[in-house]
């Protein structure tokens, strides 16, 4: 035997169409669905904003890399080929190397390397995780 008490979907369509509904379902509110997406909407463009600013600061950071890797090339090789000769070029590129390695590759690719991973973690799944679904109930042996 057949379930009749259960319509199809046809049939189901057909009522809300006319504009009949069921007991215990939300009728359609156009203002409330207006504010929401309002609200959608402004966190969207608040979150494209904050995000866009996020990175542009990136790109300041590998700007004052660039320069700072101008800045001790030009103050520490280029004055001791000018002033000096190799002896003092001899003198100075192991502090230039020092200077290179602990500061530009050290210390600003770890300080990148922090901000692009808070970018991702922070910024970048903000686009995907909204927050619905379940109520986490924890496991209980005594119900």
């Amino acid at each position: 035997m057949e379930d009749n008490s259960r319509i199809s979907d046809e049939e189901y369509l057909l009522e809300v169409l006319k504009g009949s509904s069921k007991k215990g379902e939300e009728e359609f509110d156009f203002g409330e669905e207006m504010i929401h997406s309002l609200i959608e909407s402004i966190e969207f463009v608040l979150g494209t904003v904050s995000n866009t600013a996020s990175y542009l600061r990136l790109w300041a950071l590998s700007l004052a890399h660039g320069q700072l890797a101008k800045v001790f090339g030009e103050m520490l090789l280029l004055e001791a080929l000018k002033t000096g000769g190799p002896f003092k070029l001899f003198i100075i590129f192991p502090i230039f190397a020092g200077v290179t390695i602990g500061v530009l590759l050290v210390m600003d690719c770890m300080e990148c390397f922090l901000h692009v991973l808070r970018l991702h973690w922070v910024e970048f799944q903000n686009k995907f995780f909204k927050g619905t679904g379940y109520i986490f109930k924890p496991l209980d042996f005594g119900t």
